[in-house]
């Protein structure tokens, strides 16, 4: 691939965000690839907190991460992202996750919209962001993250959470990393011990509240080593997430 209007940002894994056979979890995957973005909008002068204090954000609404392989303690990676098309108020961000010899061990594509967070609706992207990121109409991964993924009514496997102050952020909704975290853990511990999360494809389609209480549903999909999820509020109806993942053996 020949590469242009992206931005590039290296990390060294450290011992906390390893996982207990020494690799990176996934929702450390997901916490550094949301940190290259938050650094990308830092790069063109729209940190996450200049915006935040008018009241304007990033919200993720869908997306997918694929990885090969997690890196190991001390290992240094390279997250390339760039934005490959635009609408009004969203963007369709794109990731490669390259370790030190430029191999791609993971790639990561999602579905971002420009936020009022006062008012909890889209906005109208500046043009100044459209105009500084540009775009590169170059995919990560060729996959429909539009496409829905249905509620489950049953589940095999289920957890139950509250939403507690630290699972929210300067959006003043649930973040991303704990809904995967939520997930994670209705997975049943054979695939968790023996396997590693090859590819997560989610669609965040509510927002939970500080002090909900969380249902984390699973059950396994038509082909192995893969599951369909559900994260609700128990006692409603309200459907939060749905996502499926695919796990591979180690």
């Amino acid at each position: 691939m020949i590469f242009e209007n992206y931005f590039d940002k290296q990390f060294e894994l450290r011992y906390f965000e390893m996982n207990k056979i020494g690799l990176a979890s996934p929702t450390i995957i997901l916490a550094l690839l949301e940190e290259t973005a938050a650094d990308h909008c830092y790069a063109i002068n729209y940190s996450l907190f200049n915006l935040l204090e008018r009241n304007i954000g990033w919200v993720l609404v869908s997306g997918i991460v694929q990885m090969n392989r997690y890196p190991n303690y001390k290992e240094k990676i390279t997250i390339r992202t760039w934005l490959s098309s635009y609408s009004a108020i969203k963007g369709y961000r794109e990731n490669i996750i390259f370790d030190e010899n430029k191999n791609i061990i993971g790639t990561a594509k999602g579905l971002w919209v420009f936020f009022d967070i006062e008012n909890r609706k889209p906005l109208p992207i500046f043009n100044d962001i459209k105009e500084q990121w540009s775009v590169n109409n170059q995919e990560s991964i060729v996959h429909n993250i539009k496409k829905k993924i249905a509620a489950l009514d049953t589940a095999n496997y289920v957890k139950q959470f509250t939403v507690n102050r630290f699972n929210t952020d300067t959006n003043k909704h649930v973040n991303n990393i704990s809904y995967l975290q939520w997930l994670m853990e209705s997975i049943p511990d054979e695939i968790i011990d023996n396997y590693f999360l090859h590819e997560i494809d989610g669609r965040f389609i509510a927002e939970a509240q500080y002090g909900d209480h969380i249902l984390s549903l699973t059950k396994p999909d038509v082909t192995d080593n893969a599951f369909l999820h559900t994260i609700k509020i128990e006692g409603s109806h309200k459907v939060c997430a749905t996502a499926r993942t695919i796990w591979r053996k180690y």
